[in-house]
């Protein structure tokens, strides 16, 4: 190569921006710049790939390869196993340093630790930045004697009072080695196959710093009294790109501060999962904290589980936000709580059932908030109230107490007004039996009841 100072390679993975990038911003410090995507085969061939997510992706490649080639550097594709692409990468180039994301998962810490390995011989030093993907990094705060904490509040408390560095801006220009291949950047058919949900939010830092802007402007100032709206939809919806890693955690929670104290608590919540998982691994599979569940199994289970997944349960609210996350790849958050409630304890279903029917649809599927949530419903997780039931009609009065939500996403009974859409079967009978609307498949107090006296409460 003809440059004068060695060349550094940005491996991204969840960090797919310019802005507030600090692997990026230490690269061009430094001279030259390799940005770098790997398309891992334990990743397209697992069962975390999915077409969701694959057209997410994808859009957000093609974005953040029109952002760096901007600015002078497109982004070089490889396929293959990372830490051997990464390797051969730096002979072709003479890179002395790669860039990396840190991450919380154990399938990230062991990549860096491949990586390390292929670097070591070559003479070229792996750097990882934990404060991209966080805001405060797992294992920044800990219990005394503890890897992490265990309880939120506590957590919370410390998080707000933790020093934030300042967003970093995106690199005005940046310089590539000459002679390099690029590669192509994929399509989504290229990396997993299948429908897409039909109205799934577009990839992109873009299109992502346009969505929270709008929304810091307009709907962020009513966020703490109108979040759990489901039919006024005050959230952000800005998980699909915090996952991605089109937005900067922190540069959200700069911008949010002193505008929205809850969203930035929300925020927090983010954090606190990943430094839980960070230090529990296993917890992808196995109970954080076991309650010795026989969740329930057999073909009543199994018919119950596929009308909660195809949202016909019969109880419009757990139904109306299936149908939203088929539909949209996301769910609200306060939905998200409902129907997990709902599988692991009304339906007393094995909240990993659930949690890999989120995998298979949600676009911001993470794999902390996402193992921890579901473990949290399930009551095998950090929520100290393990048994707490939340009432699918107390649910339904409290945040959708006009049916709005559930005509939005439940067709069959939008000719049904105001708070009777949530209990079709109070209805005229004449006027029920025209929707093709199913019964329910649980009496709520017997399936709650079931529950408890499982959990030796009854």
């Amino acid at each position: 190569m003809s440059d004068q100072s060695p060349p550094s390679i940005v491996l991204f993975t969840r960090d797919l921006r310019v802005h507030d990038n600090p692997a990026l911003h230490a690269a061009a410090g430094a001279g030259p710049v390799v940005p770098l995507f790997v398309l891992d085969p334990k990743i397209l061939d697992g069962d975390y790939n999915r077409p969701n997510r694959a057209r997410f992706l994808a859009e957000s490649l093609a974005d953040l390869d029109a952002a760096l080639t901007k600015r002078g550097a497109g982004l070089v594709v490889r396929r293959g196993e990372v830490a051997g692409e990464v390797a051969s990468v730096v002979r072709e180039t003479g890179a002395r340093a790669v860039h990396l994301a840190g991450d919380a998962s154990g399938f990230s810490h062991r990549r860096e630790d491949r990586l390390r390995e292929a670097l070591d011989p070559l003479d070229c030093e792996l750097h990882v930045h934990d404060d991209s993907l966080f805001v405060v990094p797992p294992g920044q705060i800990t219990a005394t004697g503890k890897t992490h904490m265990s309880v939120f509040s506590p957590y919370h408390r410390k998080w707000e009072k933790e020093s934030r560095r300042a967003p970093l801006a995106a690199p005005r220009k940046l310089t590539v080695p000459s002679g390099l291949r690029a590669g192509t950047v994929p399509t989504a058919a290229q990396i997993s196959k299948g429908d897409t949900a039909p109205n799934m939010s577009a990839g992109g830092e873009t299109a992502g710093r346009k969505l929270f802007r709008a929304w810091l402007d307009q709907r962020a100032e009513g966020y703490a009294d109108d979040h759990d709206d489901l039919a006024g939809d005050r959230t952000s919806r800005i998980s699909p790109y915090l996952h991605f890693g089109c937005l900067s955690p922190l540069e959200v929670v700069t911008r949010a501060w002193d505008v929205a104290p809850a969203f930035t608590r929300q925020m927090a919540w983010r954090d606190f999962h990943a430094q839980v998982l960070a230090a529990n691994p296993r917890s992808t599979r196995v109970d954080l904290r076991t309650r010795h569940d026989r969740w329930r199994t057999g073909k009543d289970a199994e018919r119950e589980f596929t009308a909660w997944k195809q949202g016909r349960t019969g109880w419009p609210l757990v139904d109306a936000c299936m149908r939203q996350l088929v539909d949209e790849g996301w769910m609200h958050n306060r939905g998200r709580l409902v129907v997990g409630h709902f599988l692991c304890k009304t339906l007393y279903l094995d909240w990993r059932w659930g949690a890999q029917f989120f995998v298979d649809h949600l676009i911001d599927g993470d794999t902390a908030n996402n193992t921890m949530n579901w473990q949290w419903v399930a009551g095998t997780g950090t929520d100290s109230r393990f048994n707490r039931i939340l009432s699918v009609n107390s649910q339904a009065e409290r945040y959708d107490p006009n049916g709005d939500y559930v005509r939005r996403y439940l067709p069959e009974l939008s000719g049904v007004a105001g708070s009777q859409v949530h209990t079709p079967w109070k209805l005229d009978p004449d006027v029920r039996r025209k929707l093709d609307y199913p019964e329910p498949v649980v009496d709520v107090r017997e399936g709650n009841d079931r529950f408890l006296a499982a959990r030796g409460k009854r």
